[in-house]
């Protein structure tokens, strides 16, 4: 055990910005931070397995829409931060910050892997006075009963030797109104001396923090905050499919019920649910619930009803493909327009698309896809059939070759009124067409 001196060090060396930062996982969230950090003055390194991703960063190349090249460049000229597939350097470290992915399996249950393997790695160089903060989203209870064991198998006892927090990731990508440092951070501690290790670390680098009383707390905050938004958006989502029927325009609704100035808050439907968090992590908490015997029926619900969504709307397209121009699916020509999971982003993580790209693959339809922020489709595990595909220019050749338009991302940078002057078939799933005020009787929404 180190003695009350030697625990007060690492605080020291947090609050004079002499504490060495490790950040692992240089993705959407890991970048982000330890761009945030280096800012704050802590000397950084960034720690990815991807090659290409270590390399981009010290050449001052951001590939994250968030961190501009400019800045990153600044940085890594001035020697804050580094970044490196060398693992061994965790032991330099005085605060290390685990970003991996957690994704599901392909039975929709927790997959841990990467948290797993990343604390194994660091358990191999862990030392007394180092202080571990898990932020990937995951089910109550994973930093006390998956992380923990794991780091203290090599003798050293959290919150004696070696201290460990969880503080959930709460990025927005393509939110300009918000960054790293303006969104208030929840953080939690296991034990109280790690909750003030954690505390003194996020005060130094966000402007504001929130502490809660465990990890198992902060934990839940971010799956009930992904919950809320699945129940709400399945919400719409259902209600879109029954004003439709009724003839109702579902976002028309929305607009006026949103005048409400309390008891009321908008949500907006679309093609299904996109990104990393909404679409998984629910399902973390229904797999943990298991454990004590309870149903989750709100968030199964609503996950079936946003899984659903994609088969409607290649539904909707058939049906205007045959009301408009007696065109049957199978034989028609389709541009999707949008293949990100959210406006004015390139992350293509879960995005609905590529749902709704292999349902008209699977009918034999022809299709091309434009997208200002996805020029190529990267490689994915999840649909490989689709890597190396190229967003095709949108100019009038384009549209005398296809027979209709599926908007399933709105993105800005997109010319619709060329869109909507030339396209013979328009389907929006976005009702991208109504809030610009442009109308034609051969647009459908979805």
């Amino acid at each position: 055990m180190i003695k009350q001196s030697e625990k007060s060090m690492l605080s020291k060396r947090i609050c004079t910005r002499e504490a060495r930062i490790g950040v692992i996982g240089l993705g959407y969230v890991g970048l982000p931070l330890a761009v945030a950090c280096a800012r704050a003055g802590f000397t950084t390194v960034g720690f990815d397995i991807d090659d290409s991703k270590v390399s981009s960063i010290r050449t001052g190349r951001s590939y994250i829409d968030s961190v501009g090249s400019g800045d990153l460049s600044l940085l890594t000229a001035d020697g804050m931060l580094t970044a490196t597939s060398e693992f061994s350097q965790l032991g330099g470290c005085d605060v290390i910050v685990i970003c991996v992915p957690t994704p599901l399996s392909k039975n929709r249950e927790p997959d841990l892997t990467f948290v797993e393997s990343t604390a194994h790695v660091i358990a191999g160089s862990l030392r007394c006075d180092q202080l571990v903060i898990l932020e990937s989203t995951t089910y109550p209870g994973t930093t006390e009963e998956v992380l923990r064991p794991i780091l203290e198998k090599g003798g050293l006892k959290s919150g004696q030797e070696f201290f460990l927090g969880f503080s959930p990731e709460r990025e927005d990508p393509g939110n300009l109104a918000f960054k790293t440092v303006t969104i208030p951070k929840v953080v939690a501690g296991d034990g109280p001396q790690a909750l003030k290790l954690v505390e003194a670390f996020y005060g130094a680098v966000v402007e504001s923090v929130v502490s809660v009383s465990s990890p198992k707390v902060a934990e839940a905050v971010k799956i009930t905050e992904n919950v809320f938004r699945s129940v709400n958006i399945a919400l719409v989502n259902e209600l879109k499919i029954i004003y439709d029927a009724m003839g109702i325009d579902v976002w028309e609704v929305i607009e006026a019920a949103s005048t409400k100035p309390f008891g009321y808050m908008p949500f907006y439907p679309g093609p299904g649910l996109g990104g990393h968090c909404i679409p998984i992590d629910p399902f973390y908490l229904t797999w943990k619930s298991r454990e004590y015997n309870l149903p989750t029926r709100f968030i199964e619900l609503s996950g079936e009803i946003n899984l659903s969504m994609p088969k409607y709307v290649v539904g909707k397209l058939e049906n205007a493909l045959d009301e408009i121009a007696r065109l049957s699916l199978g034989s028609a020509k389709i541009l999707v327009l949008g293949i990100a999971y959210k406006k004015n982003v390139s992350d293509i993580r879960e995005s609905p698309s590529f749902a709704i790209l292999e349902l008209l693959a699977k009918r034999g339809v022809s299709f091309g896809y434009h997208d200002p922020h996805v020029g190529q489709i990267p490689s994915t595990r999840e649909h490989p059939a689709f890597t190396g595909l190229k967003s095709v220019n949108l100019d009038v050749d384009c549209f005398e070759y296809f027979d209709a338009v599926l908007v399933l991302t709105d993105h800005d940078a997109v010319d619709y009124e060329l869109v909507v002057r030339h396209a013979r078939i328009i389907v929006d799933t976005r009702n991208v067409f109504g809030r610009r005020g442009l109308r034609s009787s051969n647009i459908r929404k979805a």
